[in-house]
């Protein structure tokens, strides 16, 4: 009698290994994608370590020989943004003046816009939430005039509120969008059964909503402190001497520079301020993809 079972063993052990090898090509492009992606990240970490004399005479990608955090003091106290010599400690707590109180009122208003559009409907409620995302893909530069003369007329230009008062202007479609789409898909029976038993308005929305919304915060909260710790334009625009932002701080550091070139203290520059950002992102990175995953694309 012939025995059957061996060709089908052999097919199975066969595709077996074939699912093992695609899984093994698939870690091995994975590998050298994090590996080309990290590489920047890789030579300013070890370039910032290294003594000049060390760039100069060893490799791009070599490991320190000696590991120097002199580079690092410079860039965090002494390095010169143009005739001041105080490094970027300044302007990295004027980001944090100008980015966690934007991060907390553009992430509160744009809760309470998403709420009434998505909630309490009311005539021309559509228009006015697709006009604000309109305004989502305006281009920076085609606000700064206008701006400009707004804070002008309010007497804020060249402040760090005025910085505020930017980024919340200009974050308010961004997060208004994801708070809408989240809440559409809280059912409205919600809400209609607490304004039956008496719920008003911001009561509605502080004891049903707001604990209900903790994903799309934290997804509201990193986008919105990354467009603001990371702006440039809206920084060397409105801002003044003493009131810039550490990004502006950091182009300063990098061009102004006279004599020999501290390629170490730029690198520690621009580790420092991307520092919070990448932190953010490490800390509550899955988070974010949670908040996304809970409703903030749907809708």
């Amino acid at each position: 009698m012939t025995d059957l079972s061996m060709p089908q063993t052999q097919t199975r052990s066969q595709s077996a290994t074939g699912k093992i090898a695609l899984r093994w090509l698939l870690y091995v492009l994975l590998a050298l994608f994090a590996l080309y992606y990290l590489m920047p990240l890789f030579v300013m970490l070890t370039t910032s370590l290294k003594s000049l004399e060390e760039i100069r005479t060893g490799s791009l990608i070599s490991l320190p020989r000696e590991v120097s955090f002199d580079a690092w003091k410079t860039a965090w106290s002494g390095a010169c943004t143009g005739i001041q010599c105080e490094g970027l400690r300044p302007y990295f707590w004027n980001s944090v003046l100008i980015a966690v109180p934007a991060v907390f009122l553009s992430t509160l208003i744009g809760a309470l816009n998403g709420y009434v559009v998505a909630q309490w409907r009311f005539k021309g409620a559509n228009i006015i939430f697709s006009l604000m995302l309109f305004g989502c893909f305006i281009p920076f530069q085609v606000v700064l005039l206008p701006m400009a003369r707004l804070l002008g007329m309010m007497g804020i230009a060249g402040t760090i509120p005025g910085l505020i008062f930017v980024h919340v202007i200009y974050g308010l479609g961004f997060t208004t969008l994801f708070f809408r789409n989240y809440y559409v898909t809280i059912p409205a029976e919600l809400t209609k059964a607490a304004r039956v038993d008496g719920a008003g308005f911001l009561r509605i929305f502080w004891s049903i909503f707001l604990p209900l919304s903790l994903p799309i915060i934290v997804v509201t909260v990193i986008w919105q402190f990354t467009q603001i710790w990371n702006d440039f334009l809206f920084g060397v625009s409105f801002s003044q001497a003493g009131t810039q932002p550490v990004t502006v701080a950091l182009n300063n550091i990098v061009n102004s520079t006279t004599g020999v070139k501290e390629y170490n203290v730029d690198m520690a520059a621009a580790i420092i301020a991307g520092l919070p950002t990448l932190l953010v992102y490490v800390v509550a990175g899955k988070y974010f993809i949670r908040g996304l995953t809970a409703g903030s694309v749907k809708g």
